[in-house]
């Protein structure tokens, strides 16, 4: 299995490691960290037969898709407890 690295992409440095996950699902994935985010990620599990070009791919495609879906415009919804209640039944006209 491959160590830790970086690599540069688009303007931002990317720092790659394999981590054991303290939480389910279990095993060993790979974390990174972008400059100018502060967020960690852990996207995919660590495989044996992971290169440093295929985990890159993987993590830009991977961080490419997330800044696309935040660019992307909120739509807004209702809270549940706010939502329009459906209209009562027509009470039945009198002749």
């Amino acid at each position: 299995m491959i160590g830790p690295f970086q690599f540069e992409d688009g303007g931002r440095a990317y720092a790659c490691t394999v981590e054991e996950r303290r939480t389910a699902p279990m095993g060993k994935w790979w974390w990174f960290e972008v400059s100018g985010d502060g967020q960690r990620y852990a996207p995919f599990e660590a495989e044996t037969k992971d290169t440093q070009t295929s985990v890159k791919s993987r993590v830009i495609a991977f961080y490419n898709a997330r800044l696309e879906r935040l660019a992307q415009p909120v739509v807004p919804r209702q809270h549940w407890a706010r939502r329009d209640k459906p209209a009562a039944p027509a009470a039945p006209k009198e002749t």
